[in-house]
């Protein structure tokens, strides 16, 4: 059960937002092998005051956070990463220095799922 948490500048379409969303998801399907009715994920839209990012990115700046069980190989980390920039550039334009990601993976017994159960 990944969590997606993505971050942007407002001012986007729904349909920019949807193929975004659509993006990351599909490389993790790929990548990691997950069902494709996994899905958990959030998009938040900041002011440029509210997200301050590193100098001579756009406007089309995405801050990826993905948490996710632990146990996923290098290559197959790496994997996601070309994924879903090679998503987001075909489908949104968007260069890939303008995609960054980061990738948490909490041990299993700091997950609580199916009820309150732990993870591990």
């Amino acid at each position: 059960m990944p969590l997606v948490k993505v971050e942007i500048f407002t001012g986007k379409s729904k349909e920019y937002k949807k193929k975004l969303l659509d993006g990351v998801h599909s490389a993790m399907v790929e990548a990691l092998q997950i069902p494709g009715s996994d899905r958990m994920q959030r998009l938040y839209e900041l002011e440029p005051e509210n997200f301050e990012v590193v100098e001579g990115k756009s406007d089309k700046f995405t801050l990826i956070e993905l948490t996710v069980f632990k146990g996923r190989s290098l290559n197959a980390k790496r994997k996601l990463f070309s994924l879903i920039v090679k998503n987001l550039n075909e489908s949104l334009g968007i260069d890939g220095n303008d995609v960054f990601i980061v990738l948490n993976e909490p041990p299993l017994e700091n997950w609580g799922i199916r009820g309150g159960k732990s993870g591990c």
